[in-house]
């Protein structure tokens, strides 16, 4: 790896080399929406694979939510 390479991923570098053009804000936009929405489906997927393989139900997040993880600090 070269130094001006090395500390990104490889990512980054193909989308440096998709994006090597300068966009205008309307096509910046709609780049940024698309990434988001790809990343957002990415994490919906993996919930809901957790979902089915843990068998959370409404009931598992009712009592996430009525959990109490905070711990008093006594001094």
């Amino acid at each position: 790896m070269d130094k001006l390479t090395g500390n990104l991923t490889n990512v980054q570098l193909e989308l440096l080399r998709l994006f090597s053009f300068n966009a205008n804000e309307k096509d910046l936009l709609e780049i940024k929406m698309l990434l988001g929405s790809y990343f957002a489906k990415k994490a919906t997927s993996e919930m809901d694979k957790l979902w089915d393989e843990e068998n959370w139900n409404n009931d598992t997040m009712q009592d996430w939510l009525n959990e109490h993880l905070r711990i008093k600090n006594e001094e």
